[in-house]
């Protein structure tokens, strides 16, 4: 849908933030962002096999640069923050930095381009392409990294150190023991949702500019406004995967503390 279709700019701007959905209220599916999702993690699996089957000893070639470079970064980011031992957190946090800077930078993309293409060739009323900016999405992945918070503190302390650590902890103290919960428990709980809640705000922010500088101003002007935001934009979206990353390791680090 373009400007020029819409009858009011708050008819383009309501339009772009309508998801193309199955269901209705709770059990509705948002099947753009679940689409996009996947499909980027595809591309992400795709490429990084394609370099490690043709990795060499030799000169590598810029695309293996690129990606030895990025492995080499996250390694050194996880080697300083998490203390304990797991092959699984530094392949996971590679994941993460790659999936979610991929779905950010969807938010690049010209707004009206894909969802043109959507309504005119395959009759979508809707479509949003940045999964980020869905709070389901960031919600989802905080949501599984949450369990893996649960898994580690379970499996490093022990089901009685996990229930120490909820009761003794900050005052150590047996009349405290439920205040320590209340606490210990709030703590736990505000970690997944602040983890998804950061990301989904700063990507619909980020949209949403994109939207109703499309929405609001003559489409010869746009690109005054666009072009430095857009390059603002790549830092945030860089940003936004690196401390999501960094919040996962650091998560899964205190996780990993024997008690």
């Amino acid at each position: 849908m373009s400007i020029e279709e819409s009858a009011t700019p708050q008819e383009y701007i309501s339009h772009h933030l309508t998801q193309l959905q199955i269901g209705t209220g709770f059990w509705s599916i948002n099947i753009d962002s679940i689409f996009f999702s996947i499909i980027l993690g595809l591309c992400f699996l795709a490429v990084f096999y394609k370099v490690a089957r043709n990795a060499t000893n030799g000169v590598p070639g810029r695309l293996q640069t690129a990606v030895e470079i990025i492995i080499s970064f996250i390694d050194s980011n996880v080697h300083d923050m998490y203390h304990g031992k797991s092959k699984v957190i530094a392949p996971l946090s590679l994941t993460i930095f790659i999936w979610v800077f991929l779905m950010n930078l969807m938010d690049l993309l010209p707004i009206d381009f894909l969802p043109y293409i959507a309504k005119h060739i395959f009759n979508l009323k809707a479509l949003r392409i940045v999964p980020t900016a869905d709070v389901n999405i960031t919600l989802s992945m905080a949501i599984g990294v949450f369990i893996l918070i649960l898994f580690y503190s379970i499996k490093i302390k022990g089901v009685s150190g996990f229930i120490k650590s909820l009761t003794k902890e900050p005052f150590n103290y047996p009349i405290l023991i439920p205040i320590n919960f209340i606490l210990e428990g709030i703590s736990l709980l505000s970690k997944p949702i602040s983890l998804g809640l950061r990301l989904f705000g700063n990507m619909y922010s980020g949209e949403l500019i994109f939207i109703l500088i499309a929405g609001l101003l003559p489409w010869w002007s746009q690109w005054m406004l666009n072009v430095p935001w857009a390059i603002f934009h790549i830092i945030i979206i860089t940003l936004q995967a690196f401390i999501f990353m960094v919040l996962t390791i650091v998560y899964l680090s205190m996780a990993s503390e024997k008690y």
